[in-house]
C-alpha cells in the first residue's frame, strides 16, 4: 500500500537524549571497522539519527525490514563532541513514487543539550512496495 501524500512536511518528536561518551564512540568506531579514539567519527550522528527513523517508522507502522536506505548526508555546524547529549527530530521533506516503491526524503535536525544545532542530517529511503 502506497504511503499517504499528507505526510509529507510532518515533524515527529524528538528522540531521548543520547550521550555520547567515550565508550560509544569507541564502540561506534569499532562497528564500522575503525580504531577507537578520543576523535567522534564524522558519521556518528547516525546512531541517533537511526532512533529518529525507528520512532518514524514504528509511528507509521512502516517495517523496517522494507526500508532500503538510499543516501545520507550530514551537514554539520560544529563537531560532535564527547560529553554532548544529542536528539534528533525527524521531518518527512518528500515523497514519490516509483514503480511501486515509495522514496521518502527525510530530514533530521540534531541538537544538543542547550537546543543549539549540531548537525542536519538528510536521508533517501525506499519503501519497498509488493509482497
Amino acid at each position: 500500500m502506497p504511503i499517504d501524500a499528507s505526510l509529507v512536511g510532518r515533524a515527529f518528536p524528538p528522540t531521548p537524549v543520547h550521550a555520547v561518551t567515550a565508550e560509544s564512540v569507541a564502540a561506534f568506531a569499532a562497528s564500522v571497522g575503525g580504531a577507537g579514539g578520543a576523535t567522534v567519527a564524522p558519521t556518528y550522528p547516525i546512531v541517533v539519527t537511526f532512533a529518529a527513523l525507528q520512532d518514524f517508522l514504528a509511528a507509521e507502522e512502516l517495517e523496517l525490514s522494507r526500508i532500503v536506505h538510499g543516501d545520507q548526508r550530514f551537514r554539520y555546524h560544529r563537531p560532535v563532541a564527547v560529553g554532548d547529549e544529542l536528539t534528533a527530530a525527524l521531518t518527512v521533506t518528500g515523497l514519490r513514487s516509483i514503480g511501486g516503491n515509495d522514496i521518502i526524503s527525510t530530514s533530521s535536525e540534531i541538537v544538543d543539550a542547550s537546543g543549539s544545532v549540531v548537525c542536519t542530517a538528510t536521508a533517501t529511503l525506499v519503501h519497498r512496495g509488493g509482497v
